[in-house]
């Protein structure tokens, strides 16, 4: 059965992003409110198919029972090297495959993966179509182009064509990276070009979305799902069906949680944990302060004895 059938329209992704979505964080996000689909870190895929590097690789797959329905994110540019590591996800268990064809970081631009593969359609193509051999349901994960708006339109009718079971559009191009609004004028457009080519790939948007009702008009217009990346650093309960006011108590406890987390999967260093910090210790009398107290521990014990005398 098609993964992606199995959700009602209006279901919410956590967006896979780097250094963000590991196994400690995605599971401090479902204690606050999980969305009804899982990403995990995006993992190269030269990576899992080279002896030195797939250690570091089978880190990122790991995940907790608790944890499905979870989709692996993959990138690279090696067709055959997309199909060994989707061979092995299946053998792990995993139910689908994400390819990723959106990120804009720089260094995996400069290897021509990410958001580079918008610049070489063929060889994008080339990859949806071999990764699909693997017997899982592939999905892919874009921008609107590389430089231009205006390549919207040949870039995702590339990607059509494979008809991937998913296709999440991230609505802005590589160069604006997020420096402007998200393009959701292109939805309606979008769509149509989604039924013509492929009416059978299920639709996800994202970008700029903080909760769930922010995009109640597009899904209303046909889109399926969407995903919330930037925004859970703003409210980790914005995956909440009934969202409410939370408290400075709930917030601590989430980021008591997260350091507990970091220490039983031996996370490290330490100091990638303090970009978390904001998202626990804010909108209340005094957290600039003690935010600035935590941004100057080095260690989990340290930041844990500041917020336990709060």
């Amino acid at each position: 059965m098609n993964f992606w059938k199995r959700f009602s329209p209006g279901f919410t992704i956590l967006a896979p992003m780097e250094g963000v979505t590991d196994i400690a964080f995605r599971q401090v996000v479902a204690k606050a409110a999980r969305p009804d689909i899982f990403y995990t870190e995006f993992t190269n895929v030269n990576s899992y198919t080279s002896e030195k590097g797939r250690h570091n690789a089978l880190e990122r797959f790991k995940i907790e029972e608790t944890e499905r329905p979870i989709i692996p994110q993959i990138w690279g540019t090696k067709p055959d090297m997309f199909l060994e590591t989707a061979q092995a996800l299946r053998r792990m268990g995993f139910s689908a495959v994400d390819i990723n064809m959106g990120c804009p970081d720089r260094h995996v631009v400069a290897t021509g993966g990410g958001s580079g593969l918008i610049r070489t359609p063929t060889l994008a193509k080339e990859i949806i179509r071999t990764t699909k051999l693997a017997g899982l349901p592939v999905s892919v994960k874009t921008r609107l182009g590389y430089t231009r708006l205006d390549e919207w339109y040949d870039w995702l009718t590339n990607i059509l064509q494979e008809s991937p079971a998913a296709l999440t559009v991230h609505l802005r191009t590589k160069k604006e990276m997020s420096k402007v609004a998200a393009h959701y004028e292109l939805i309606p457009d979008i769509i149509e070009l989604k039924n013509q080519i492929s009416p059978e790939t299920t639709l996800i948007i994202n970008g700029d979305i903080e909760k769930p009702s922010d995009a109640q008009e597009y899904l209303e217009m046909g889109v399926d799902g969407i995903m919330i990346g930037r925004g859970v650093f703003h409210n980790p309960f914005c995956f909440e069906k009934n969202p409410r006011k939370h408290s400075r108590e709930e917030l601590i406890d989430l980021m008591s949680y997260h350091l507990d987390l970091y220490e039983k999967y031996h996370l490290s260093p330490y100091d990638p944990l303090k970009h978390f910090y904001k998202i626990y210790i804010n909108n209340f009398p005094g957290a600039s302060e003690i935010r600035d107290h935590l941004m100057q521990t080095k260690s989990i014990s340290e930041a844990r004895e500041i917020i336990n005398k709060l």
